[in-house]
């Protein structure tokens, strides 16, 4: 995985638990919960924890793919809580270099499918930042990291 972005999503337990998983970024670490990607039941929901990891990562790549050249802002949730949920903001001004802040919404995980998130994500509008969990790096190293964290993540299997 490429050492030069301080961002990596894992699982800290392989069975599905409380505070199973873990994101680092910079110096900032959050345990989490998988219990929202173990009850995801929709058709895009693939089988296993490590599967259903994997596919959300697969989404925060697609996502940070979107920003290059044209630049923007894109949400990646990582912590699907009944009364809110954590969430990283990406953005770039140019579309080449990227800041990387987690934070939170208010918005429950109740009403978001963790496997096709995106129409939630578009409906984040009062994200409150975490002032210690912040990087920079550009999109395409951003990218790479993901995708590769992506594919440790569903080495994990179920």
């Amino acid at each position: 995985m490429p050492a030069d972005v301080a961002l990596h999503f894992d699982r800290v337990r392989t069975r599905g638990d409380h505070k199973d998983l873990r994101l680092r970024i910079g110096s900032h670490q959050h345990r989490c919960d998988s219990y929202y990607l173990a009850i995801d039941d929709s058709a895009t929901a693939p089988g296993g924890l490590g599967a259903r990891l994997a596919r959300l990562l697969e989404q925060w790549g697609a996502q940070i793919i979107g920003l290059k050249d044209a630049g923007g802002t894109a949400y990646l949730p990582y912590d699907f809580s009944d009364q809110c949920t954590a969430w990283l903001r990406v953005s770039s001004a140019d579309g080449q270099t990227a800041q990387v802040q987690a934070g939170w919404s208010l918005i429950e995980a109740w009403g978001i499918v963790p496997s096709s998130y995106l129409a939630t994500a578009a409906k984040v509008e009062d994200f409150d930042p975490i002032a210690s969990a912040r990087i920079e790096c550009t999109l395409t190293e951003l990218a790479a990291h993901i995708n590769a964290n992506r594919a440790t993540l569903a080495a994990t299997g179920p």
